[in-house]
This record gives structure tokens, C-alpha cells and sequence, in this order.
């Protein structure tokens, strides 16, 4: 079995080499204000062109409006868009026929029975699913990168037809469970492989590749 690996929050030149040489998959360029992880245009376009083919590059938003969105896309030049908003299947359908890029679309799962019900209105219109733990109910959480976990040990019985990632309080500690356990497409993280707020490590990246390698050539 192979299994995708995706790190995100990168916001140095250093954060990048630290991804690309323990062999990420995916590499994540947030630009949303309100996070820690948050990273300008010019500089998203700067370590953009670091990474090259190196690896897939992606834009991560927040309920962007089409302006703003255009005007990413076009400095950072992504091979792929992550929706980690509130968006509706039909703004994600819209937004992936106008940028012509493969779209990965996060949900929230938490408490709420609504929840898991979503995750098939999104199976038609996003290339990529990814699971992450909804913010705190008293809205202090990010949209995404809080470092909480949910329980995702139901996701293999949903037999989803689109590939999926999973995300939410995954470290190198228990990025090998996560992958043995929930039989996931590929794995997301950010602040399971930090020091601080926005501080990428680079041993805990490396820790967190080789982990979920271990893991998935365990399962053959």
C-alpha cells in the first residue's frame, strides 16, 4: 500500500527543503490573514517556484471570493486548491471549473449529525476529500491546524469513491496508527510536525514521512 503525504503551513524557504527532502507528497502554502500559518502572496509565489515539480504544490483558502482567488492562482501558480472554508458543493463545482485544478475540499467533522451526512454531496464535485477536526464549538479554534484529533475510526466503513485525506491532531507519534487504522488515501499535517505556532520542525517532518511510509508498507 503507498500513502500520500501532504505538509502544510509552510511558510520558509527552510520549512520547504525540510518537506521535500524527507519526500512529501504535497506541500500546503496557506494564505488566510487570520492564521498563524498565513503567508503573503509574494512569499507563496517565492516558495512556490522553490518547490517546482519537486513535489504538488497547494494553495489553501478560506472562502476566498473569485477575485481574490484568481489573483492567488496566479501569483502562486498551484497544481492544486484546497477549499478549507464553508463551501458548498456548488461553489467548489464552480471553482474547479474556472481554475481547470484539481480541488481538495476539507470537511469538519465533529459533533454534529450532519457531520458524516455531508461527505457524500462533496464525492461528485471535489478530486480529493479531506477530513479534519471541526474548531471548538465556541468558534476560539482556526478553520484548520488546531492540533485536535476526531474520531476517525468509522471512516473506512463509509467505502467513500473519492480518495481522501486525513487530517486533524496527527503527529509522528500516531501518524502510523492513523494510516493502519483508518485506511486513508494519504495523510495531512501541520501543526503535529511544529515547535511553536507557524514553526515547522524539521525532525518531526522527517519523523512523519518515514512513519507513515513505515505504516503503509506494513500493510502491503
Amino acid at each position: 500500500m503507498s500513502v500520500i503525504v501532504k505538509i502544510c503551513g509552510l511558510s520558509t524557504p527552510e520549512m520547504v527543503d525540510a518537506a521535500l527532502n524527507a519526500g512529501a507528497d504535497m506541500v500546503g502554502f496557506v494564505h488566510y490573514e487570520t492564521s498563524p500559518r498565513h503567508v503573503p502572496l509574494d512569499v507563496a509565489a517565492s516558495l512556490s517556484q522553490r518547490v517546482g515539480d519537486r513535489a504538488v504544490k497547494v494553495l489553501v483558502t478560506v472562502d476566498m471570493a473569485d477575485m481574490a482567488l484568481a489573483a492567488a492562482v496566479a501569483a502562486v501558480k498551484p497544481h492544486a486548491l484546497q477549499l478549507h472554508g464553508h463551501e458548498r458543493p456548488d461553489r467548489v463545482s464552480a471553482i474547479s471549473g474556472r481554475f481547470g485544478l484539481p480541488v481538495i475540499k476539507a470537511i469538519r467533522i465533529g459533533g454534529k449529525p450532519g457531520d458524516i451526512g455531508r461527505i457524500s454531496s462533496y464525492e461528485d464535485v471535489a478530486d480529493l476529500l479531506l477530513f479534519d477536526a471541526a474548531p471548538a464549538a465556541d468558534g476560539s479554534g482556526l478553520p484548520g491546524g488546531n492540533g485536535t484529533s476526531f474520531d476517525w475510526t468509522f471512516l473506512p466503513a463509509l467505502n467513500l469513491r473519492t480518495p481522501w485525506l486525513l487530517a486533524g491532531g496527527l503527529r509522528p507519534d500516531n501518524v502510523g496508527e492513523a494510516v493502519m487504522k483508518a485506511g486513508a488515501y494519504g495523510v495531512d499535517v501541520s501543526s503535529g510536525v511544529e515547535s511553536g505556532p507557524g514553526i515547522k520542525d524539521a525532525g518531526k517532518i522527517a519523523a512523519f514521512v518515514a512513519n507513515a511510509r513505515a505504516a503503509a508498507k506494513a500493510l502491503g
